[in-house]
């Protein structure tokens, strides 16, 4: 690797700032992380990742990526934490549109494992290049200019308990995630700042852990629930370490779960299938209910900027933050992390001009599967032209298919794992089985319970 610069800094030691930091260091003679948090001493929540008390698990496109970058990761998390691998077409239940799709062996190993685990095992592995440093409990105020405001020359930073200063660098990387000041920055450099698209969905979910036990789920390791009609309530109970489960359940536009035992157990009777459920209605308590809100989706176009500073860049969720339920986050984010890599292999000259363009094109696959399937929602505001509408209904013909059909669901879920392109999903061969599926005679049973108990959830919530 050619080196191109003394000195990198990211701003943000999350999931994307991180892998962001590793991109870097092969290219620059020191890479600083500036963390406005102290680092856990063990792998526990901290305050600047609200979404870490929640499911986490990395797609199976994100632990391939991890492991590409740190060879021996995600064994690691399974050995010293108790994560867990998994196929994720086999060990875990996916329920979409009401139906349960077939289950089989695919090869998608996905990692599954708490937010504070993953990121806790990425940051050791990360701090222990020789090249990379990081400083905790730093505030950074605003980015350092040359004096025409053309590079990025720094950025204007205070550790707690000390005065403000300015250091100086090559490239300064924002990973500060959803609440990025970017846009806010390149105004006050004189600069316009990016147009943003948004999805407003009122996700609010409600999380608890329990104590697993070896029969569960038949052995399997999860199931995943998403909303469809006729209240679009979403759920999802995934293995952890330590022998537990996390569980969360919510809806869109305020339709939370209650935080109490009878009103949490009578909203999970509403989901088409009961299995987590009757899971947690016999399983120990670990934690409390913790509630997680998120009003909506957005996506910032700074590939679709005219004039961008030089030695600067914006990364991961500070690009776009996606609807949680779908998982993405984290392995967009490796994504980006490779195409980086691949950008500075190229030089440093016209850098952000080339990495946005090349992060939008990643951005574009999991930002259309998000929001394309949140607007099926009805009261989800947005533009459904007539292509959308018509990826929707044959999603929903697919997952009519692929009851039966292990090669229909998990074509799909190779989709939603980001290892193939949704186009191929409408190939000649998939669209055949589809068609073929659809031929037979319904092959589900209406949801279990959900009717029984709607009038009884209703008074409940």
């Amino acid at each position: 690797m050619k080196n191109l610069g003394e000195h990198a800094i990211v701003i943000g030691a999350s999931m994307g700032g991180l892998l962001a930091a590793r991109a870097l260091s092969d290219f620059y003679t020191t890479v600083t992380v500036l963390e406005r948090d102290a680092f856990p001493v063990a792998d526990t929540p901290r305050k600047g990742v609200p979404q870490g008390r929640h499911i986490h698990g990395l797609l199976a496109r994100g632990s391939a990526i991890l492991e590409e970058f740190f060879p021996g990761y995600n064994n690691e998390v399974v050995a010293q934490s108790g994560g867990l691998l998994g196929d994720v077409a086999n060990d875990v239940t996916w329920i979409g549109r009401n139906v349960t799709l077939a289950t089989g062996t695919s090869g998608l190993i996905g990692l599954i494992a708490s937010r504070p685990v993953l990121e806790g095992h990425l940051r050791r592995r990360v701090l222990a290049l020789p090249n990379v440093r990081a400083i905790e409990n730093c505030a950074v105020r605003g980015l350092a200019i040359d004096p025409a405001r053309k590079n990025v020359t720094g950025v204007r930073m205070r550790v707690e308990g000390k005065l403000e200063e300015t250091v100086d660098a090559d490239l300064v990387v924002d990973a500060t995630g959803r609440g990025s000041t970017s846009a806010a920055w390149l105004e006050e450099l004189g600069y316009q700042p990016p147009d943003s698209e948004k999805v407003e969905i009122g996700i609010g979910y409600m999380t608890r852990t329990y104590r697993r036990r070896p029969s569960d789920l038949d052995g399997k390791l999860g199931i995943v629930v998403a909303g469809s009609a006729p209240n679009w309530r979403n759920g999802v109970m995934l293995a952890q370490e330590n022998d537990s489960w996390i569980v969360s359940a919510g809806g869109f536009l305020g339709d939370d779960a209650p935080d109490s035992d009878e009103g949490f157990l009578a909203y999970l009777a509403t989901l088409p299938t009961m299995e987590i459920h009757d899971v947690v209605a016999r399983a120990e308590p670990l934690s409390d209910y913790r509630r997680y809100r998120y009003a909506s989706s957005v996506r910032w176009r700074y590939e679709k900027l005219a004039r961008f500073p030089e030695n600067y860049l914006v990364f991961g969720d500070a690009i776009c933050s996606f609807n949680p339920i779908y998982g993405q986050g984290m392995t967009v984010a490796a994504q980006e992390a490779l195409t980086l890599q691949k950008c500075l292999l190229a030089g440093s000259n016209e850098l952000a001009r080339r990495f946005f363009r090349a992060a939008a094109k990643i951005v574009d696959i999991p930002w259309d599967i998000a929001v394309g399937n949140d607007l099926r929602h009805p009261q989800v505001k947005g533009a459904r032209p007539p292509m959308l509408r018509f990826i929707n209904w044959y999603i929903g013909k697919l997952h009519l298919a692929a009851t039966n059909d292990s090669t229909l669901a998990t074509t799909f879920l190779k989709v939603v794992n980001l290892m193939i392109p949704p186009p191929s999903l409408l190939s000649p061969a998939i669209a055949w089985r589809v068609w073929r599926g659809n031929w037979r005679p319904a092959l589900s049973a209406p949801p279990r319970a959900l009717e029984a108990t709607r009038d009884t959830t209703r008074e409940l919530t």
